[in-house]
This record gives C-alpha cells, structure tokens and sequence, in this order.
C-alpha cells in the first residue's frame, strides 16, 4: 500500500507540493475533453507528471461522478443510439492506458451523482457534506436518466462491461468502479442505483469476472449503505479485498450511516480507521490509499490545507503499520 492522491492539479507547483509531502503516486488526468485524448496526448501526460518524481498510477475514464445531464458519454449509461461507439472508445482509451503505460482507470455508473442535503458544522467550525433523508426532497422528479428499474440497470451494467473487461483483461489494465455515493431507497429521483449496497457490489465485481475488473473502493460510501459502518466495514473490506476486488481506496469517514451522516476527516468519524488500515494491510491490498471529500476548512487554501491534513494522517499510518504491524 502507498499514499496517493486523486486531486487536480491546478498548476505545476501543486505537483511539486504533491513531491514535496511525499504523494508519489497520483491519479490525475490529461488536460482537454476526455473523448479526445490520443495516446499522444497520455504519452505527454505522462511524462509530464514523471517530471516532477511523481507517478502516474491512474486516469479517469469519461464516467464521471456527475448527474448524467453534464456527462461526456451519457448513452452509455442511457443506452441511447450512440451507446456503441462511446463503448469503442472507452475501449481504445483503455488500450491507450496500457500502451502508455497507466496501469488503471477508474470510472463511475452514475445516473443521480451525488445527493447531498445542507452542509452541517464540523470540528472546529468546519462545514462537512451530509445527507439525511428526513431534509432530502423525497419526491424529487426522475431528471435525464427517467425512471429506471433494477432489472434494466444491471442489464446497462452487464452490457457495458461484456464490451470493457475483456479489453482490460487483454491490456492487463485494472478498471476501477467507485460505488454508488449514498445509498438512496429505490426509485429516487425515478433511479433504483443498484451500486449502493454491499449485496450490489459484491454481485458487480463478480459478473464478466477478472482480475481486472474490481472498485474504486470508497470507504466513506460503503459506510453510508450501513446500519452501523464501525462494526461492519473491516469484514466489507475483507470480502473484497481477499477476492482481489480493491484496485483503488478512498480513506474516507463519516460520523452516521445509511440515510443519515456527515462526512469526517478520518480521525473523527464512526469507523476507526486505524483498524481498517490493519485489514487493508491484511488483505493484501498493494494500491493506492488516498483522501476523499475533506470538509471545507478556513483560511487562503482550505482544499489544500485539509488534504495536507489528511496525507500526514494517512503516511503516518502507513508508516507505523509497516514498523509494527500488529
């Protein structure tokens, strides 16, 4: 396991700082829309981040985290009549990847994105993301994606990767699915998101099965789809991580759990991430372990100074479990 970060660079001195708190390993993607990346344009990127002694572990495929009305290839998931050449080109840029020599690509099945209710008070005065269903718009009417069942989520799922794991597989690139943030009952906003349960993502990484094909294991989403995350999540971690399904690791808390809970910095939330950390170790995980929605904190960067924040908690961790791993 190493330390990582997925967060955009804004300019070069932010790589620098990345080299300079010791984030080695990055997921960060070339500059420009990503249907138009050619393997030009990730060779340079590439190159670009090894400039800086950094790594370039991941890219994100153009699956995004966004509500489907601002996705760059929505057909895929709307099986609309474009599906086939956007899969195509998923297909190539995965190609891509490996002759770049980019081991992994994470991506999202997102319909909704991700519902959030008012931001609450955090340590400190801190304002930290939440959702509780009882503030949520219950009634909220279905928007692009209209109304979709199970059913037909897991058949957009299915055809998807029947056309996208072999080509990982072959190119020996890890596709790395991040769940569904949070778990939401069925039918809201008209969408039954059948990647927000534990039961669902186990079902997930085992259809068209691969070495390959695996998650963008957050831990802070899988928490929210539980009744109670701090008794639940090391044996979670566990049945994926055995099964060689953990191809990334957002090292994210919550104070809470399904349908009601804050986002946390990792030292503070219900799930102690001390011992998650053991069982990552124990498991066999050997990827990237990075920060995810910090709190918005005060002061001229607050991004950057939560996320500093966060690297040293994770290095730290790292560091004591690889000196004495019990």
């Amino acid at each position: 396991m190493y330390l990582g970060t997925q967060v955009g660079a804004r300019d070069d001195d932010d790589y620098r700082v990345f080299a300079q708190l010791g984030v080695k390993h990055i997921s960060a993607d070339p500059p420009g829309n990503p249907g138009n990346w050619s393997l030009q344009d990730l060779d340079r990127h590439r190159d670009k981040v090894e400039s800086f002694g950094l790594i370039l572990d991941m890219i994100q495929l153009p699956l995004p985290s966004q509500p489907i009305e601002k996705a760059s290839y929505p057909d895929i998931l709307l099986a609309g009549p474009d599906r086939d050449r956007q899969i195509d080109a998923v297909c190539r840029m995965i190609e891509n990847c490996a002759k770049a020599g980019i081991p992994a690509a994470k991506y999202n099945l997102n319909l909704i994105g991700i519902p959030r209710t008012p931001h609450e008070p955090g340590r400190g005065g801190s304002l930290n993301a939440s959702f509780r269903w009882d503030k949520a718009d219950q009634h909220a009417v279905p928007g692009l994606a209209g109304v979709l069942s199970e059913d037909e989520n897991w058949e957009r799922i299915d055809y998807f990767l029947e056309r996208v794991v072999p080509v990982a597989t072959s190119n020996r690139v890890r596709l790395a699915c991040h769940p569904h943030d949070p778990y939401t009952p069925p039918g809201y906003r008209g969408v039954t998101r059948v990647l927000g349960t534990v039961e669902g993502l186990k079902k997930f990484v085992m259809m068209r099965e691969s070495p390959y094909h695996g998650l963008n294991f957050c831990q802070g989403s899988v928490g929210e789809m539980l009744d109670n995350p701090s008794e639940e999540i090391d044996d979670i971690i566990r049945w994926f991580g055995t099964r060689g399904k953990l191809f990334n690791v957002h090292y994210r808390n919550i104070r809470g759990g399904k349908l009601s809970f804050m986002e946390t910095f990792p030292d503070e939330g219900d799930m102690d991430m001390v011992r998650s950390m053991k069982v990552y170790k124990e498991v066999g995980y050997r990827y990237m372990v990075m920060p995810d929605h910090v709190p918005a904190i005060s002061g001229r960067d607050p991004d950057g100074v939560a996320f500093a924040f966060c690297y040293g908690y994770i290095a730290a961790l790292l560091e004591a479990l690889e000196t004495s791993p019990t």
